[in-house]
Parts: C-alpha cells; structure tokens; sequence
C-alpha cells in the first residue's frame, strides 16, 4: 500500500494549486479518499474526502468553494484543486485512504479511522 503526493508549494495569498496523489493500484477504487492536514504544533485536520464512485463528496467549512477533491480510478490517483488559497491555509497535505463506508456518512473526519497515510507534501501561502 503506497500513497504518494505532489504538487506542493509556495504560492502567494489568492493563487491555485494542485496537489496528487498517487495510490497504489486498486486503492482508489476500494478506499475512501481523502485531504489532510496539519500545521507544526497542531493535530491533522481532515479537508475533504471523495467515495469510492466519485459522487459524494465531503468538505470542511473553511475550504468549501475553494477546494475540489477528485478521482480518477482508472489512473489510481486523487487529486485536490485548490483556488483562492489564503496564508492560514499553509501547512503539510496528506493523502490518506479510510474504509469505503467514511464517505457514506456526514460525520466529521476522525483520525483513527484512516489507516493508510502518504508522507505529506508541503503548502505555503503568503
């Protein structure tokens, strides 16, 4: 199992980004999907999450219409746009998979149920 992201990096306060993930094969067509975060000193905070068709998706408030999370299964990879980034939302971005049923509920994110975990990849914005 291997989750590798990119697409990180320094942007100032307004602009885009596009971060991926690279899966694994078959994950992103089994696993609930889903964007991380975390700033040094604070816990990981889920972002958004994507079901395993696509069709459901999840977002925290901060980001929503800003950030779109998607899927392509076919390629196993997730993807996260971001627009309109602003400084606060500067930290490491992990990609990390959960049980197909996560993305059917309206829940919170909740750490301990995401069981595989990329190594982050890195967002400035100033």
């Amino acid at each position: 199992v291997q989750l590798v992201e990119s697409g990180g990096g320094s942007v100032r306060t307004g602009g885009s980004l596009r971060l991926s993930c690279a899966a694994s094969p078959y994950m992103t067509a089994v696993f609930c999907m889903g964007w991380w975060r975390q700033v040094p000193g604070k816990g990981r905070e889920g972002v958004a999450r994507i079901a395993m068709d696509g069709e459901r998706t999840y977002y925290i408030d901060s980001v929503k219409g800003r950030f779109t999370v998607s899927r392509d299964n076919a390629e196993n990879n997730i993807y996260l746009q971001m627009k309109d980034l602003r400084p606060e939302d500067t930290a490491m971005y992990y990609c990390a998979a959960a049980p197909a049923y996560i993305c059917k509920s309206d829940l919170d994110f909740r750490e301990h149920e995401w069981y595989y975990w990329g190594q982050g990849t890195q967002v400035t914005v100033s």
